[in-house]
């Protein structure tokens, strides 16, 4: 159900995004801000109160703040990877932090400028390891899908830096000096003075505040001495709020262009962070001190509220109402169709996005569908998989029991509900197991079974080579459930200890239970074995 509060009078009869046909009068510029690693608190829209983001609220005044707005995975790789393609991780072929964007996705950029958008991203590209068998040897760049203009990082490393010393522009790297979210700036206002007629889509994915903890000293300086620090000549807690704060800045650099080139009514600006605030030892406790991501539990590379739930506004003055606020759930892969939607455009049905268009919802015109949303965290050691209908979530982590929350109730998610509502979880349990068996086959990876479900496993085809996610590495304990052969043979149904042995892609030997005589067969001999698999974490 739609919930917009504090909807101006009037506007509802207004033009709806999402049409699905060509507006009446010019089509809208679209400007796509993204913050890296922002919590949800970390804005004061959403009651921050130690510091403030003033530009953000004057664009939330001006539209809709999403309070149920939530990414689409954990870490910069995946998130982006569904941001750009309207499609889930397990779809796009991006679940890692280090995959790289197949080059058959089709992105935002790709599908705008196949509209006769002008296209740009200044700011951080994350790209993965390169594709050798889906793609071009190198990693993919963005010029190869869709942006006319590039400036900014390729790479998440060398994106750790704040005061880079080189930069990628276009498909060369060129010298530079200052702080990296101003060059951002600098370029995105340059490029609107320059594409002022439109239509353009301009991507600004920012750097703040992801990890390395530096800013101008002109920014630290208004919240020196604030807060207690462990060293006072390295205010690392100062320092990360004035990451916040500048963030806010350049946003409103980018909004006040906007205004002086008369464009603000003409363009639907969309502002959201890739996931939550991290905890991790390269924030040096700064995210930590300051409780970016409450009132929720978790943060980024977590399932909880914390990880996935961030920031979001859009505007767009005379289509989106001004001063509303959204209780309803948007995905981030809502995005892409939602931003066509408001083109006059609509997605190619062969791109399959998951995302849908929410135009005539953020107006009001039509009421938010009701439905299940999907996050799936395997890598890094961690398996975390989550699924949530409308105020339920079912959160299952590990080997532990099945979690289910009322996020209505408990946005903190200190409450397991599950015993009040069993058959719910059930269903969002069986819900889960059949949106994993959807992975397209290059993601997929030996992986625990959801809990309570039958068989105790998912169904995996192997190919040339099968990529294991860390916990699942040679020397690690496996637990096989079921396993065949190309030539038949199989080991018994009941439960079996089994190894890998050598590569992640060598010899996989399958025994019974008393060290039973074992079936092998090496990989991509006679075709892919069939195998459903149940891994436990135990050198």
């Amino acid at each position: 159900m739609t919930s917009h509060r504090m909807i101006a009078p009037g506007l509802l009869g207004l033009l709806a995004l999402g049409s699905g046909t060509e507006a009446a009068g010019p089509r809208p510029n679209i400007v796509l801000i993204l913050a890296d690693d922002l919590g949800w608190g970390d804005v004061s829209f959403n009651g921050r109160t130690e510091w403030t983001t003033p530009n953000l609220d004057r664009m939330g005044t001006r539209g809709i703040i999403f309070k149920r707005f939530y990414t689409a995975a954990v870490t910069c790789a995946p998130s982006r990877a569904a941001l750009m393609t309207g499609r889930a991780t397990i779809h796009n072929g991006v679940t890692r932090n280090d995959d790289d964007l197949p080059a058959r996705e089709v992105t935002i950029a790709e599908a705008l400028k196949a509209q006769g958008y002008a296209t740009a991203l200044f700011g951080k590209w994350h790209h993965g390891k390169a594709r050798d068998k889906d793609g071009p040897a190198a990693y993919v760049h963005p010029m190869d899908q869709g942006f006319d203009e590039f400036f900014g990082f390729t790479d998440a490393v060398h994106a750790l830096e704040k005061f880079p010393k080189t930069l990628w522009n276009g498909r060369a790297q060129e010298p530079v000096s200052g702080y990296s979210d101003d060059l951002f700036t600098d370029h995105a206002v340059d490029f609107l003075k320059r594409h002022q007629g439109g239509p353009f889509f301009l991507y600004i994915p920012y750097t703040s505040s992801h990890y390395n903890i530096e800013v101008p000293d002109d920014e630290l300086a208004r919240h020196r001495g604030k807060f207690p620090e462990r060293d006072s000549a390295w205010p690392v807690n100062a320092t990360y709020a004035a990451m916040v704060t500048r963030l806010d800045r350049n946003v409103g650099r980018v909004l006040a262009a906007l205004d002086e080139l008369g464009l603000a009514e003409k363009t639907l600006v969309l502002f959201t962070s890739d996931h939550g605030a991290t905890f991790e030892a390269g924030n040096l406790g700064a995210s930590n001190f300051h409780d970016s991501n409450r009132p929720f539990r978790g943060q980024k590379r977590t399932l909880w509220e914390g990880g996935i739930r961030v920031p979001a506004i859009a505007r767009w003055p005379g289509h989106v109402p001004a001063g509303a606020v959204s209780d309803d759930v948007t995905h981030m892969t809502d995005l892409f169709p939602t931003i066509l939607g408001a083109v006059g455009a609509e997605p190619d049905p062969a791109w399959r996005i998951d995302g849908l268009d929410l135009g005539p919802v953020w107006t009001g015109t039509a009421t938010a569908p009701e439905r299940t949303l999907f996050w799936e965290w395997r890598s890094e050691g961690a398996h975390q998989l989550a699924a949530m209908r409308g105020r339920f979530k079912l959160v299952i982590t590990g080997d532990e029991r099945p979690e289910l929350f009322d996020i209505e109730a408990d946005p903190a998610e200190r409450r397991n509900v599950i015993a009040e509502h069993p058959e719910l979880a059930r269903d969002l349990r069986r819900a889960l197991q059949a949106w994993l068996a959807t992975e397209v086959a290059h993601c997929r990876r030996a992986c625990r079974p959801l809990a309570g479900t039958a068989p105790n496993g998912q169904d995996l085809q192997l190919r040339d080579a099968i990529k294991l996610d860390e916990a699942a590495r040679p020397h690690k304990t496996i637990d096989w459930v079921h396993f065949t052969c190309p030539n038949g043979d199989a080991a018994p149904d009941n439960l079996g200890i089994n190894t890998f042995e050598g590569d992640d892609s060598a010899k996989i030997c399958s025994g019974g239970p008393g060290d039973g005589r074992p079936t092998k067969c090496k990989v991509g001999d006679d075709g892919p074995p069939n195998m459903i698999v149940r891994k436990r974490e135990k050198d």
